[in-house]
């Protein structure tokens, strides 16, 4: 008799199914009372950048969780982005799980493989075990942009790393208006454009809020862990322009008066010492009225698109904290608002509106930024501020994001848990480091790292865990010395103090001028003491030496276009043809050809009726820079695009219908004579093809040096904001049956200025 018949079912042992015990194992059930955990992750954001820790930005929701919770003057990262997330997803130090500086390379050595280690299980792998559920939303950049593709491997991608869903993109960073957007295991297209209102961080709150709301109604019961790592404010800094605009009187003082007047209220609250003095400006940047009347201009606009970028991303984040007070889980869920490190150096002494251009060595004077500066923000800008903002971001302290100097390494955290913490609006500051965060996590729940996941045995946790000083404000800071290292520039502290060295690349280490500091005296690093101590700084550096062997440091290595170059090389190998059919998704850029430096030939299969077709054949990167291929008015069309240049060539004749071949052939052409000194381009033809036979052509010296686009390759179409001048994603009208590129073995990229691009990208 059927089991809907109203008599049990008995199996062959004579019990019903109420009666037996089920023989699958038993779900993994959190300790009573675990809080849900929400972690919001902002990127390049210094030191001194929300309000409540000096700034005049805008930023009243975190404003209100910090006035509601505790903040740390103490809390350190690793300089980058990579390397911050991987120690605090793992409670170990970066170069311990592989990820000693970046996701985009692996060198071979353990500390360098740009992929957490199995054996190093993230914080949703250790609560997976003990019940949670577990949501990832926004940037991840903890796994080789190489394995970004759609074959994976999969298994360095946040479901393969513990979390349930992920909403967000895996490169360092991405266009706010067409993000390279990956739906758990896939990429798919925006869900919106920039003409309809779509930003990246309205989206990012939206995922978050329907994930969360989606647990809720389903297992109410069992407690959660959502990790927001937004986009902002890394590059590009794109916004509202309202917002934007709001900001331009605010910051025309300049970076001189707004670093003095951050640091007189960071005084007047606490948040550092008294007698904490002003560094001098970081090497380069010069004072603020030795500019022009136009660089102010442009500068004060760069800089209100960072305060708007980070206004714009407070305000969607009070959208998701009063989600969590309607849905009435607010009360026993710990909040932590916090950054990846210090503000980036990336712009340069003279900020960018458009840096793809740059990278490619076409120049942007400022009379081209001034002419621009009502684009800045927009879709087709790549903007980031130059030093004396990002200098301004980290005040009081010295150097940027990539160094070791407080600058790269201190940010603001905040933590609110209205269930748990009774000092409201309190101070903290403790040394803690971003691999102390999951051990804290872990503490406060009531858990343990689990010895094995999946099989395989965990390494010990290198973190200590800050839980105490939570409730106690007279805890004790970390009791174990903690190095530092990033692309040479070295650090370690210990006890309150702190040895550091910068290193100028391409420079023996042992070069490198290490400098003491008493930090529980010195907040800001200016008094140092390495000539009245020699002998401490002598027991630091040693001290240093064995962190670094212990932890996977070694060996120092201090070159950044080498080790992209390399790393490319070593990926792509001997590969130099690609085929492409229609009907297949969207390709990451660091999967697509390489076509950087060299010849090559593209070529399209296609049919096409008597009615003729338009549209998009191949295309790679967006309005800010890439090349496309495609057919408009019935004539074959490339757009080089460097930097919001356009170098066009039409074909000489309409393409006729029928089966057809219609590309282009680039060829990089020698010069009868050396190149200047100092020259790097040399001259390209672009030669359009119908059925193999020329139909046009044009030489110029822009062309892909260093970078194609840090957006993705399509087929058939443009899926994001256009690269050339049509309108997304002008879809090719007709029949499109393969795409092949094959690439000439002439390629000769210059190392330094790929790295110097690749180091704007992080």
């Amino acid at each position: 008799m059927s089991a809907g018949s109203g008599t049990p079912f008995r199996g062959t042992v004579g019990k019903t199914v109420a009666e037996s015990k089920p023989w699958w194992p038993q779900a993994p059930r959190p300790p009573e009372g675990a809080p849900n955990i929400l972690i919001v992750l902002f990127d390049d954001v210094g030191f001194s950048d929300f309000g409540c820790y000096g700034s005049s930005i805008k930023t009243p929701a975190i404003d209100r969780l910090a006035a509601e919770g505790l903040r740390y003057s103490g809390f350190h990262t690793t300089a980058m982005c990579s390397t911050t997330r991987a120690a605090l997803l793992t409670g170990r130090n970066h170069h311990s799980v592989g990820v000693g500086c970046l996701a985009n390379f692996d060198s071979g050595y353990p500390g360098y493989r740009g992929k957490i280690a199995r054996e190093a299980g993230t914080l949703a792998e250790m609560l997976r075990v003990h019940g949670y559920r577990n949501y990832m939303v926004g940037k991840w950049h903890v796994t080789p942009l190489t394995e970004s593709g759609a074959t994976g491997p999969f298994d360095g991608w946040p479901l393969g790393r513990g979390f349930d869903r992920f909403y967000g993109f895996l490169d360092a960073e991405t266009d706010q208006y067409a993000p390279e957007l990956v739906s758990d295991n896939t990429h798919i297209d925006p869900p919106g454009t920039y003409a309809d209102g779509y930003h990246l961080t309205e989206d990012l709150i939206d995922q978050s809020i329907r994930f969360i709301g989606d647990h809720v109604a389903d297992r109410p019961d069992i407690p959660w862990l959502t990790w927001v790592a937004l986009g902002a404010c890394h590059a590009p800094h794109q916004a509202p322009a309202d917002i934007i605009r709001s900001y331009d009187a605010a910051f025309a003082h300049g970076w001189d008066v707004e670093r003095e007047q951050r640091l007189a209220r960071q005084r007047a609250m606490g948040l550092v010492p008294a007698a904490t003095r002003m560094p001098a400006r970081n090497d380069g940047v010069k004072a603020w009225e030795e500019h022009t009347a136009d660089e102010r201009r442009v500068f004060t606009r760069l800089q209100a698109a960072f305060a708007g970028m980070l206004d714009h991303s407070d305000r969607h984040l009070a959208r998701l904290v009063a989600f969590l007070e309607t849905a009435g889980i607010r009360d026993n869920t710990v909040i932590i608002v916090m950054s990846d490190n210090g503000a980036s150096q990336e712009g340069g002494p003279l900020g960018f509106v458009n840096a793809m251009g740059p990278f490619n060595f076409k120049p942007e004077p400022i009379a081209e930024k001034l002419a621009r500066i009502d684009d800045i923000g927009g879709p087709d800008t790549h903007s980031n501020f130059p030093h004396g903002w990002a200098m301004a971001s980290n005040t009081p302290l010295r150097r940027y994001k990539q160094n070791t100097h407080g600058g790269g390494i201190r940010d603001p955290f905040v933590i609110n848990w209205p269930k748990k913490i009774a000092g409201k609006g309190e101070l903290r500051h403790q040394f803690v480091h971003a691999c102390d965060l999951t051990p804290t996590l872990l503490e406060l729940i009531g858990i343990e790292a689990p010895p094995t996941i999946a099989g395989c045995r965990q390494m010990p946790l290198e973190g200590e865990s800050f839980a105490r000083s939570i409730t106690d404000a007279s805890a004790p800071s970390k009791s174990s010395p903690q190095y530092f290292e990033m692309f040479g520039h070295r650090g370690l502290w210990q006890a309150g103090w702190k040895a550091v060295a910068f290193h100028p690349p391409g420079t023996p280490f042992e070069n490198d001028r290490w400098e003491l500091f008493h930090l529980d005296q010195d907040f800001s690093e200016t008094n140092d003491l390495a000539t009245k101590e020699p002998e401490r700084l002598g027991r630091m550096i040693a001290t240093w030496w064995e962190e670094a062997e212990k932890h996977n440091v070694l060996p120092l290595d201090d070159r950044f276009g080498p080790r992209f170059a390399e790393n490319a090389a070593r990926f792509h190998g001997a590969r130099h043809h690609f085929v492409f059919h229609h009907g297949m998704g969207h390709v990451p850029t660091d999967v697509a050809p390489d076509v950087r430096s060299r010849s090559y030939t593209i070529e399209a299969h296609v049919e096409i009726d008597e009615a003729g077709a338009n549209g998009v054949l191949i295309a790679h990167g967006d309005a800010t820079s890439g090349y496309s291929l495609y057919v408009k008015d019935g004539h074959l069309v490339h757009d080089l695009n460097i930097g919001g240049s356009h170098q066009v060539v039409h074909s000489n004749r309409k393409v006729p219908s029928g089966a057809r071949r219609l590309g282009v052939r680039v060829e990089r052409l020698l010069r009868k004579e050396p190149p200047a000194k100092g020259s790097r381009t040399g001259v390209t033809e672009y030669t359009l093809l119908i059925d193999g036979e020329p139909a046009g052509t044009l030489q110029t010296q822009l062309g892909f040096h260093t970078l194609i686009s840090w957006s993705g390759l399509d087929i058939g179409r443009d899926r994001g904001s256009p690269v050339s001048h049509y309108e997304a994603p002008f879809e090719f009208e007709g029949r499109l049956l393969r795409v092949t590129v094959t690439m000439h073995n002439d390629q000769k990229l210059d190392g330094d200025a790929v790295g110097n691009a690749q180091m704007a990208r992080q």
